[in-house]
């Protein structure tokens, strides 16, 4: 997998977690899927953990599909 970057996130005041990347909004994650959220970005790489949660993540094949026939302009 490639690697993420980009994201960020911030933690507002009725404990909901926004997920921003490049700042625009990502995603929003509310209760026990916020806290499980922040104990994995806390031990893991952070902007892959925001990438998986966001689904915002690259496969390793965009490069190879814009050489592909179909996609040259």
């Amino acid at each position: 997998m490639g690697q993420a970057h980009g994201f960020s996130y911030g933690v507002q005041g009725d404990g909901t977690v926004v997920i921003t990347h490049r700042g625009r909004t990502a995603g929003a994650l509310r209760g026990g899927r916020a806290e499980k959220f922040l104990v994995e970005v806390e031990s893991g790489d952070a902007q892959l953990v925001m990438a998986r949660w966001t689904g915002s993540y690259k496969f390793g094949n965009e490069r190879t599909a814009r050489s592909h026939p179909r996609n040259r302009g």
